[in-house]
């Protein structure tokens, strides 16, 4: 499935940051004491445990800001799984700047890298039904770009960006409201006919008093395989389908299995795993 990266309008502000954090008002005090000026090295960066690689734009990107000296040839692309020992990437330059750009290349690059790992492992899991893997807000705050982009590198989908470009009428919408139906009639009424509108239930009386009034999806919170397979039922092919709740690896097969359309998980942005990268030093 293609996927591309985010622009480097929206990726050059935020490992601009992620740099400005670590050097600070004096730089990197360490390098610049140690090694000499005129030194330059070639390093390899290289994977460490198996995977699903993401990131690479960001990772160049800390690299050029640092020292638009450094080249970086990259022997994969976003989106391949790798093994432990393959090479990444390789890169030149002085290494001064090679050694106080590492740090945030890497960060970037394990972090995304760990997000499209799980996400894969997912996407494996479901691989024979028809349910798509998509990501949820919960990302880290600044970095929501990227890590749904790593999502999509590892193979999953993107749910809505963020909160204005979708309706999702959650529980506690509907508790204000006064109940599922009243809930989508006042989204109905004050958004406009582009705007999705999803509602989350919780139980298939919610679910068949959504289906009555009209959504474009439901949002199955916390059922069992059972229970999606008769939500699944009542829907009819009239909504899109989105399992959440509860979801991993060895899960995610028999709630696929129900028939849903959408497998929503948080975990694999909030929660993934950094994927072991390492830069060594060849010359």
């Amino acid at each position: 499935m293609p996927f591309v990266s985010p622009s480097r309008l929206i990726v050059e502000p935020l490992v601009r940051a992620a740099l400005i954090e670590d050097l600070g008002l004096a730089g990197d005090v360490t390098s610049a004491a140690v090694i000499p000026s005129e030194h330059r090295s070639t390093v390899v960066m290289a994977a460490r445990k198996a995977g699903v690689i993401a990131g690479l734009d960001a990772a160049a990107l800390a690299f050029e800001l640092v020292d638009p000296a450094i080249t970086m040839a990259r022997h994969v692309q976003d989106g391949t799984t790798v093994g432990p020992g393959d090479t990444i990437a390789t890169i030149e330059g002085p290494s001064r700047s090679l050694l106080t750009a590492e740090r945030t290349a890497l960060n970037f690059l394990g972090h995304l890298s760990g997000i499209a790992t799980v996400t894969a492992r997912i996407v494996n899991a479901v691989s024979n039904t028809r349910a798509a893997v998509v990501c949820t807000r919960k990302t880290t705050p600044g970095l929501r770009a990227l890590e749904k982009y790593a999502v999509r590198a590892g193979g999953g989908l993107n749910h809505r960006f963020a909160l204005y470009d979708a309706v999702l009428i959650k529980d506690n919408h509907v508790a204000i409201a006064g109940g599922v139906a009243e809930a989508i009639r006042r989204a109905r009424a004050n958004v406009g006919h582009m705007v999705k509108i999803e509602v989350e239930v919780d139980t298939l009386d919610q679910l068949r008093e959504a289906m009555e009034i009209g959504v474009d999806a439901v949002l199955l919170d916390n059922m069992t395989p059972e229970q999606l397979r008769e939500a699944v039922t009542i829907v009819g092919g009239r909504a899109i389908t989105e399992a959440s709740g509860g979801i991993t690896p060895e899960t995610a097969t028999a709630i696929a299995a129900s028939g849903v359309d959408l497998l929503s998980v948080g975990w694999i942005t909030h929660s993934a795993p950094t994927l072991d990268i390492g830069l060594d030093f060849h010359s």
